[in-house]
């Protein structure tokens, strides 16, 4: 059964993030509300947990799964960052963007593109988010949480309580934020090139152009195949 937990947004409750923690220390999934939409999230050395999200999104190996970190510098062990894109980076984290780059030697292959070698990372500014990831001391798996093909499986569809419910005996945990849910997803910003490519418009693509236009960089278009 799932186990169900309430914790405020912006003042977490620190026995509660050692709820939630203790649970991903003992390979559970959660579910579990970021700055922009629900994500499922496991500890990211987790490969049961790992293969049970890509279970529960019907993901296949190419679909890229992000890195949740706390910080820059947390984030810069698992994704190579150039110092343009470190720059950039750091004009707009926390924040609600996935950042695609090549991956180091700390990241699992389990989790890169099994042929670019690249990983997604994410630095969300939401208070629960990166006191489970400092509590935890390394990083989480954290993809949008949706349940294809089911109704109210996605967190677009605005009925929150709904939408918790669809994933009771499917996830460990559901922290409940007693907020609205979000509609819209993080922006995808593909750094793996001399330009970076915009792969997904979300939250946050006004403060993303204003950042773009301070670092004097320009962007190309994604490539369609």
């Amino acid at each position: 059964m799932t186990n169900r937990i309430k914790i405020h947004p912006d003042n977490p409750h620190k026995k509660k993030i050692f709820e939630l923690t203790d649970e991903l220390i003992n390979s559970g999934v959660a579910l579990v509300p970021t700055d922009s939409q629900y994500a499922l999230v496991c500890d990211y050395k987790n490969k049961k947990g790992i293969d049970r999200i890509r279970q529960i999104r019907q993901l296949g190996k190419r679909d890229h799964l992000t890195v949740m970190c706390y910080s820059l510098e947390h984030a810069s062990t698992f994704g190579l960052l150039s110092d343009d894109n470190f720059k950039l980076i750091k004009r707009l984290i926390p924040g609600p963007y996935t950042f695609i780059l090549p991956a180091t030697r700390e990241v699992p292959r389990l989790l890169t593109h099994p042929k670019k070698r690249t990983v997604g990372i994410r630095v969300p500014d939401y208070p629960i988010c990166l006191e489970m990831v400092k509590e935890l001391d390394r990083p989480v798996i954290a993809i949008t949480a949706k349940l294809p093909g089911v109704e109210h499986g996605h967190p677009g569809d605005g009925d929150r309580e709904l939408f918790l419910s669809r994933f009771d005996n499917i996830v460990d945990v559901t922290i409940d934020n007693q907020e609205p849910l979000e509609a819209l997803e993080t922006t995808v910003l593909d750094l793996t090139s001399e330009n970076p490519v915009i792969l997904r418009e979300g939250l946050g693509m006004e403060r993303l152009m204003e950042a773009l236009a301070l670092q004097g960089m320009d962007l190309d278009e994604p490539v369609t195949t």
